[in-house]
């Protein structure tokens, strides 16, 4: 294939890669709302039953008989199922996007705002497959998603640049270094900002629970919320995902220096772009030291977490459309 039809290719698969993507958001957000209240109200009335052996002490109780309790089941796994297919197809897509478009810009695909917010945004979606994988935090998935949807689309509306050459200081083999850790981490940190969102939710509604002292709100009353994990869950999978981003993020700004020496004759230069990855990595450190030392956990910890994720934002969209610098060619 000609290098127009490979980035033809790439477009068309983008068109794919979010219409997959706002399908299983909506499955994952119907699961969300619907699947396990279906699933409390079948099996309710089974715990509910006890039998009595003929001493008079209670015995287990068999499983429930009849196909009765089968068909109330199967709306929760098909949602799931269905969320979990079309996020793996349009993680497939959107992988097909970056090798597509790198192939017909015989470069590595990362080389303008474009191609960047197209990986993190796929790095992301990556690291929501593995979370779910690893700790089956499908409750996660529509808030990935819809980031992911909103994502691609500001790249494709406002960013969006044709296959073309990069400048001389993107190439480099540096790009294939620096660059993909910075959208690993960038990805991996969008997981946890996004679990550290709705531990601030959880937390409050289980603040305002314990205050009125009375019974916890039905599923119906409470909404989603009682349908994801407790506030301390939440909370430990924002640590276990920014601890695994934190150290990539960390090798990303220390090959960006060797980088800009090769490039520009020095490590650091304090260039916007350089100030707030250093910045970045401050508060996110701080989060972690904080964690580890002064046993902070709960509210402070989230605060300073969704703090540092706000920074990398401003990193990523502020510094780059705010500030000129070395970084501009992006």
């Amino acid at each position: 294939m000609s290098s127009a039809d490979l980035a033809n290719l790439s477009d068309k698969l983008m068109l794919s890669t979010v219409v997959l993507y706002i399908v299983a958001m909506v499955a994952y957000a119907a699961d969300l709302g619907f699947g396990r209240r279906r699933r409390a109200a079948v099996e309710a009335p089974a715990e509910a039953r006890v039998l009595v052996g003929t001493d008079g002490e209670p015995v287990a109780d068999a499983p429930p008989s009849g196909p009765q309790d089968a068909p109330a089941e199967r709306p929760k796994a098909d949602w799931v199922r269905l969320a979990v297919l079309l996020n793996v197809l349009g993680w497939g897509a959107h992988l097909g996007v970056l090798v597509s478009r790198g192939l017909a810009a015989d470069r590595w695909p990362w080389a303008n705002m474009y191609e960047f917010l197209t990986a993190i945004a796929f790095a992301a979606v990556t690291a929501y497959l593995v979370v779910l994988w690893r700790y089956k935090a499908r409750f996660l998935g529509a808030f990935v998603m819809l980031a992911a949807v909103v994502a691609l689309g500001v790249a494709n509306i406002w960013l969006y640049n044709s296959v073309g050459p990069v400048v001389p200081a993107l190439n480099s083999y540096w790009i294939a270094i620096h660059v993909t850790a910075a959208i690993i981490a960038t990805g991996s940190f969008t997981v946890a900002g996004a679990s550290t969102i709705l531990y601030v939710l959880k937390a409050r509604q289980e603040a305002k629970i314990a205050a009125a002292g009375g019974p916890a709100p039905s599923e119906d009353d409470a909404g989603f919320l009682a349908r994801v994990p407790s506030s301390e869950a939440l909370d430990r999978l924002a640590l276990r995902v920014t601890m695994f981003a934190f150290p990539i993020w960390t090798a990303a700004i220390i090959m960006g220096a060797i980088w800009a020496d090769e490039a520009w004759g020095r490590y650091w230069g304090w260039d916007p772009k350089e100030i707030w990855s250093f910045v970045t990595w401050i508060i996110y450190a701080a989060y972690l030291h904080a964690r580890a030392t002064a046993g902070w956990k709960g509210r402070k910890a989230a605060i300073l977490s969704l703090v540092a994720f706000a920074a990398l934002l401003f990193n990523f969209f502020g510094v780059n459309y705010m500030f000129s610098g070395l970084h501009s060619y992006a």
